[in-house]
């Protein structure tokens, strides 16, 4: 909460939703990421990213573009304590299990209320249930190796 400009304490805006943080990045570079947005990064959890990779480049991009006191982001990856801005990590459940995180839209309404302690998309219950019924677990980016720990092995 410190790191945060008391702009941007509250804020709702217009998900721009990303599966990985290359997808942000590469949007970033694009400029398709404005002020009022917010941005979300899922799939960059334990289990998606797999082992939780630091998103220090989607946050110095943000902040080099300058829009750390008009764009949040939510990811189910993690930060580091270099991290300026509104930007929440660490949701769980994580995308890769189904976590809500899974059933956000581009253009979806997030509101963050840090004071507070609010974080929800505008969805109505019945909503949330059905997109999530939609939802297709994904199979593992890494199958070997120390890093495919992390995930579930792919049933087949």
């Amino acid at each position: 909460m410190a790191a945060v400009s008391p702009k941007m304490l509250k804020h709702q805006g217009p998900a721009k939703v990303y599966d990985s943080e290359h997808e942000a990045q590469a949007a970033m570079k694009r400029n398709e990421v404005v002020a009022g947005d917010v941005v979300v990064i899922r799939y960059e959890g334990p289990k998606g990213g797999p082992g939780m990779p630091e998103m220090l480049i989607p946050t110095a991009t943000i902040a080099g573009m300058g829009l750390s006191e008009s764009v949040a982001l939510i990811t189910d990856g993690r930060f580091s304590g270099a991290t300026r801005g509104p930007c929440i990590g660490h949701v769980a459940p994580e995308a890769f299990d189904g976590g809500p995180i899974a059933a956000i839209k581009n253009s979806d309404k997030i509101t963050i209320d840090i004071p507070n302690r609010i974080l929800k998309v505008e969805l109505t219950d019945k909503e949330l249930k059905e997109r999530l019924a939609q939802w297709k677990p994904r199979k593992p980016k890494i199958s070997k190796g120390y890093l495919s720990r992390y995930s579930p092995t792919p049933s087949e």
